[in-house]
């Protein structure tokens, strides 16, 4: 099929919910991606983080493979390997206790929020339910998550919204003493660095005075580490790099690897909070995700993620000698480019889809999130190409 031919269908046929780039692919391998028409695409979108070992790669598909050919999905009524043994490594890497697997980043901050109910009404009783979160975060598309998201532009529409959520100003200690004074809070969801909202990092001097409130308080501390996670700053998770001991982690993105599965890790506090049948997923666990997000840990060691920090300095610097950039955010390989009034990020992204290398957008800002596995070298051709671009402009 062609590239022409593909768009059709998806316009004839598909509920038009996206504002897609004018790009339909094909296939890729690596960190290279092609058309219908035979088009190479250099990618530093990785599916919006998703694909961190890249396309086609080798322990991933070899063990997708194996997997899909022996058991696809059995429900959540049977014990299965990959699952068991996913979890365990969650755990052991993560320092908390126990894993609950879901489908996406959504279904995991639901799950987290259950959670941090559920733990609240059994210690407290009731009038301690809301959750508060931060202005600028993004924490899904569902009701509720919705609700905790903390940017005005996505409540709109399907009114009305689950209550119980507030959101704060990010690096505001003092808003967010004032407000657990009040004693009906039961959790706090936050990003280490928040993707949708900018590509924008909270200091490590608020992240210290959350959690110590937050102990101090038993309000639990929810970390989302969607996008942040499985080594997508650096470490294996955002939070370890500022000391911190969150009670519920959420994952999603790059966890698989390319395919579908959330996460969220419960610690001490809330390891029993769930009992039978108060939560569940019918694909959650499923052994095939839960297989390659197994290979996604065989791949990401120390090492690794030394060279995601390294590769991560070298592009943050180079964005930052590039014209019009006035400052780069992020951490590791998820960078945020803002640039000065005389150029649209999405500008930029589609002359550089013209050229050949895939970009996104977070509101003003443009995005990088690259295949973990991106050499030297192709960050050089996608700088290149983006200073082209910006010269022009």
């Amino acid at each position: 099929m062609t590239n022409t031919q593909i768009k059709q269908l998806d316009q004839d046929y598909i509920a038009q919910t996206y504002g897609r780039f004018d790009v339909a692919l094909s296939h890729g391998k690596g960190c290279e991606m092609w058309d219908f028409d035979g088009k190479r695409y250099l990618d530093f979108t990785s599916g919006i983080g998703v694909n961190s070992l890249g396309w086609g790669n080798e322990l991933w598909l070899k063990a997708v493979i194996e997997q899909a050919s022996q058991l696809a999905h059995t429900s959540n009524l049977f014990y299965t390997a990959p699952s068991a043994q996913l979890a365990k490594k969650l755990v052991n890497a993560s320092g908390l206790k126990r894993s609950f697997f879901c489908n996406s980043g959504a279904e995991a901050n639901e799950g987290a929020i259950k959670t941090a109910r559920k733990y609240s009404h059994d210690k407290y009783g009731e009038g301690r339910a809301t959750v508060l979160s931060l202005v600028n975060s993004f924490h899904g598309r569902t009701i509720s998550t919705l609700s905790a998201t903390g940017q005005a532009v996505f409540h709109q529409h399907f009114f009305p919204f689950t209550q119980g959520f507030e959101h704060l100003p990010a690096n505001d200690l003092e808003a967010l003493e004032s407000r657990l004074a009040q004693a009906d809070v039961c959790a706090l969801i936050l990003e280490i660095v928040q993707g949708e909202g900018g590509v924008c990092a909270l200091s490590a001097e608020f992240l210290k005075g959350v959690q110590a409130l937050c102990q101090a308080k038993d309000v639990l501390l929810i970390i989302d580490e969607v996008q942040t996670g499985i080594g997508r700053t650096g470490s294996l998770f955002a939070y370890q790099q500022f000391g911190l001991v969150p009670d519920i982690v959420t994952l999603a993105k790059g966890l698989g690897g390319g395919l579908p599965i959330g996460a969220f890790l419960l610690g001490e506090k809330v390891e029993n909070t769930l009992g039978k049948s108060d939560h569940g997923s019918t694909f959650g666990a499923n052994p095939v995700s839960c297989a390659a997000a197994n290979a996604v840990f065989e791949s990401i060691d120390s090492a690794f993620l030394q060279q995601v920090q390294h590769k991560g300095e070298i592009l943050r610097q180079a964005l930052e000698a590039l014209p019009h950039v006035k400052s780069v955010s992020g951490m590791g390989l998820m960078l945020g480019v803002e640039f000065d009034e005389t150029v649209k990020a999405a500008d930029v992204v589609a002359k550089c889809i013209e050229k050949g290398v895939l970009f996104l957008t977070a509101k003003t800002k443009l995005r990088l999130l690259p295949p973990l596995i991106m050499s030297e070298e192709q960050i050089a051709e996608g700088i290149k190409v983006l200073k082209s671009v910006l010269v022009e402009m």
